[in-house]
């Protein structure tokens, strides 16, 4: 698990025209922090390093620790505002996420051996993906960065679907709980192969 730590202080003004004067003037972003039994909190963070973190696949999937005015408490960013057309930051949401506070966040699925899966290496399939990512929901604490997806045995218009991936230890996909076994990946034909391996035919 990857160790991701920010720097705020708390904000005492409010409103769109402080929001703005703090993003141009200060180079600050406006954020909040909320859940659990503790009063949302108003709070600001440093536009370069949180720009620099969202850089970062895990970093949208991991408990972040957000020190606010010297204190830590561990988060997970929960929604992001962003410039329609700059590289600019305009707001941001944490969801505060103590070791056993139960989450309900996006993880990244990561599809390994596509390559030199039999579908692909042996009969020539086109891989299709149907999702990139999944909603999971844990404890904090078992938190995954990525869900992975081995491709290695699948085979021509195999369809996998959410119920065949392994959740890790303490997270269960959404989905499933309510009853709808997505389809994840598939691999196929290409467009035209089957016609192509059988030249000659209609002679």
């Amino acid at each position: 698990m990857s160790d991701y730590r920010l720097d705020a202080e708390t904000r005492n003004t409010a409103g769109k025209g402080s929001s703005r004067r703090l993003r141009r003037l200060e180079g600050r972003v406006p954020a909040v922090i909320y859940g659990g039994e503790t009063a949302p909190l108003s709070i600001q963070v440093a536009h370069k390093d949180l720009l620099r973190a969202l850089e970062e696949e895990a970093f949208y999937s991991s408990v972040i620790t957000l020190t606010v005015d010297g204190k830590e408490e561990p988060v997970i960013l929960k929604a992001l505002q962003r410039h329609p057309a700059k590289p600019v930051v305009l707001h941001a949401d944490f969801q505060r996420a103590s070791a056993n506070t139960m989450l309900k966040v996006h993880v990244p699925l990561h599809f390994t051996n596509e390559a030199n899966c039999i579908a692909v290496k042996q009969q020539g399939g086109v891989v299709h993906h149907d999702l990139v990512e999944v909603e999971v929901a844990c404890a904090s604490k078992d938190l995954p960065e990525f869900i992975e997806v081995d491709l290695t045995s699948v085979e021509i218009d195999q369809v996998v679907h959410l119920s065949d991936l392994k959740a890790p230890k303490g997270v269960t996909f959404t989905a499933l709980s309510h009853g709808s076994d997505l389809p994840v990946v598939s691999i196929h034909k290409a467009k035209g192969a089957a016609a192509e391996s059988e030249p000659g035919e209609d002679a």
